[in-house]
């Protein structure tokens, strides 16, 4: 209606009225979901600028409900099959995407191998414990402790490091100190530095040169964020990730007003605990930054967790059962030289050669695949044609859950 207005108005100057159309935008979105209004909440946020010191108020609508998103699959399709590897803790999601599973089911992973050596490291060489948590992460010891990891690490690790922190602030704040402490320094005489930024051509242009940089022998160290774009859909397989270091439990900015409506709604509608929410989306996102390291069956990988809130219980469980495998008692509440020994132990075993008669046997074979097409055939004629959802073991680490939403097909 505003556009038909300004040209029956034959207005010559449009960029004047940008801001009139947002707002008559806006109005048009909320009046598009004001049916079933609950599951969206108009949010002011007094400052969402992601520069700082900026002040810059953002309103915006939020949805509350993920299952709105999925819910038209689930209507259309008689069968539907979800899986991922970060789907843990796997009892959450049929609450927060409304549905009741067939078959929920959480696997190992197959490996000739272990090709994972996942260390919590908790205290820092000289006992002190080691955290992100709001009371520690200006604590001078810790600082000086993630950079002396970081520096024994580098010597120790070939190739490509990928340093995961839990927000760009703290990254920027640890970066400073770090060069003012000559942390940097010693880093850059072993490896190059790049450091993820809230420019994606920025970002993308430091991916490139990180490549290059393990490619050309010298290895390097990349310095990113969880959350951000280096977190999800970028692969660090080989010599490009030797070694994922997660500094802190990446919990998300509990502060932001979008963040405590979308707790509200849960709690009410879901009966879903805040704890148990933040939990479960901070270990399912650190899941996510480690899990960059293995990409194949003959890759291999480090995965360093330095919080001491990883040995909590309550965190670790939250982690996929492909991780909690090969999470032995002895790689917990480490300090960090120790964690640094386990790491020149674990590169040294798998610098051997591939057994490759081992490496055969975590794959099907022709003549094993052949016997279950024919297995499942056969149980679709005992069930006279109806639809069956067969699973098997994984080759890959994950979770399943399938749900089969009509009996009709």
């Amino acid at each position: 209606r505003l556009s038909s207005l300004l040209r029956t108005l034959e207005v010559s100057n449009l960029d004047e009225f940008n801001y009139l159309n947002d707002v008559a935008d806006f109005a048009t979105l909320l009046a598009t979901y004001s049916e079933g209004i609950a599951r969206f909440a108009v949010i002011m946020e007094p400052n969402g600028s992601s520069i700082p010191g900026a002040i810059e108020p953002r309103l915006q609508l939020a949805c509350l409900d993920s299952s709105l998103a999925i819910a038209p699959l689930f209507k259309r399709f008689s069968s539907v099959v979800i899986t991922s590897g970060t789907l843990s803790p796997i009892d959450l999601y049929p609450k927060l995407l409304d549905f009741e599973p067939r078959v929920s089911e959480s696997f190992s992973m197959s490996t000739f191998r272990p090709c994972i050596r996942p260390l919590i490291v908790s205290r820092g060489s000289d006992q002190t414990q080691i955290s992100t948590r709001y009371q520690d992460r200006d604590d001078p010891n810790v600082t000086r402790n993630y950079g002396q990891l970081m520096v024994d690490l580098c010597s120790s690790i070939p190739d490509g490091i990928v340093a995961f922190f839990t927000s760009y602030s703290y990254l920027e704040t640890i970066v400073v100190a770090w060069e003012l402490a000559g942390v940097l320094k010693q880093i850059s005489e072993k490896k190059l530095i790049f450091i993820e930024t809230k420019d994606v051509m920025e970002t993308s242009l430091a991916l490139t040169n990180y490549r290059k940089a393990c490619d050309s022998g010298k290895g390097a160290v990349f310095l990113s964020v969880a959350r951000g774009k280096v977190s999800e859909g970028i692969n660090f397989d080989r010599h490009y990730g030797r070694a994922v270091i997660l500094f802190g439990v990446p919990f998300q900015y509990t502060k932001s007003h979008v963040l405590i409506a979308r707790l509200e709604f849960l709690q009410t509608h879901y009966n879903i605990k805040e704890a148990d929410f933040l939990n479960f989306d901070a270990l399912r996102q650190a899941s996510q930054c480690v899990g960059r390291v293995i990409r194949s069956k003959t890759d291999y990988g480090l995965m360093i967790f330095a919080d001491a809130r990883y040995n909590r219980r309550d965190k670790r469980n939250k982690l996929p059962k492909w991780i909690k495998q090969f999470l032995l008692d002895g790689f917990m509440n480490l300090s960090s030289d120790v964690a640094v020994s386990f790491t020149k132990q674990f590169l040294r075993e798998m610098s051997q050669p591939i057994d490759q008669k081992k490496l055969q046997k975590v794959f099907f074979s022709a003549e094993e695949l052949t016997a279950m097409e024919a297995k499942l055939a056969e149980a679709r004629k005992v069930e006279g044609g109806g639809h069956v959802v067969g699973i098997s073991e994984a080759t890959e680490g994950g979770q399943t859950i399938t749900m089969d939403v009509d009996d009709s097909s």
